[in-house]
């Protein structure tokens, strides 16, 4: 008997049976039938909800930048974190883990997925731009940054973080990534107008991008920035 599944569930049927035969096979050896075949649906129910497989890795990516969009939209409106600590919880909450995100990032460094690598930086930079944005000018009312772009520099930093520390795109060797890391909080603090050593933070996360937080962790940013 043919099962009925609301229009949602459907569409994340598919996409979750996509997005784990694009980590075993492969986003490049992965076939439209390959996925048909893992659901056991017909190829009009596909065609239904996607035009082609580079539609539904799209759908698949935006599912993760959404959930850290959402992620950071909370940490934002929260009135008990001040600047600092929101800052570090934002920036914790888009780093990849060692599942599923973090094996969807390897697919992207495949040279083949270039073009859905890139479009997934620019939108994850236009849509936390807004967000981080907020919280600077609520540093700026607070005193603690003195910038009269907020938004042209969340840009800015955004964009820099996103491709220059990405192992995709640049290898660095360990020396000059020190040095990167080292200037890029420096222009970070000057570009903000932030005190020297507000972002030390920054620092420790670049270079501990796959290493858990701890619980306190975003307390303890805070008051290193707030020092």
């Amino acid at each position: 008997m043919r099962i009925l599944k609301e229009p949602e569930e459907r569409r994340n049927e598919i996409l979750d049976a996509a997005e784990q035969l694009f980590f075993t096979k492969g986003y490049a050896k992965t076939t439209v039938n390959d996925i048909l075949q893992a659901i056991g649906i017909a190829k009009g129910t596909f065609y239904y909800y996607f035009k082609s497989k580079e539609e539904v890795m799209d759908a698949v990516v935006m599912r993760y930048i959404d959930a850290g969009v959402e992620a950071a939209k909370r940490i934002a409106r929260d009135n008990e974190l001040s600047v600092h600590e929101k800052l570090f919880q934002i920036i914790m909450a888009q780093k990849p883990d060692t599942g599923r995100k973090g094996r969807l990032i390897e697919q992207f460094h495949q040279p083949e997925n270039a073009q859905i690598h890139q479009s997934s930086l620019a939108l994850t930079i236009h849509k936390l731009t807004p967000i981080l944005t907020e919280v600077i000018e609520q540093g700026i009312k607070e005193k603690l940054f003195r910038n009269p772009y907020p938004k042209e520099s969340m840009e800015i930093l955004l964009a820099a973080s996103q491709f220059l520390f990405d192992e995709g795109i640049f290898s660095w060797e360990s020396e000059e990534y020190a040095r990167k890391i080292e200037a890029f909080i420096y222009n970070m603090e000057m570009m903000l107008g932030a005190e020297k050593g507000s972002f030390v933070y920054v620092s420790r996360l670049i270079q501990t991008q796959l290493e858990p937080v701890d619980g306190d962790g975003g307390k303890e940013a805070g008051r290193e920035g707030e020092q």
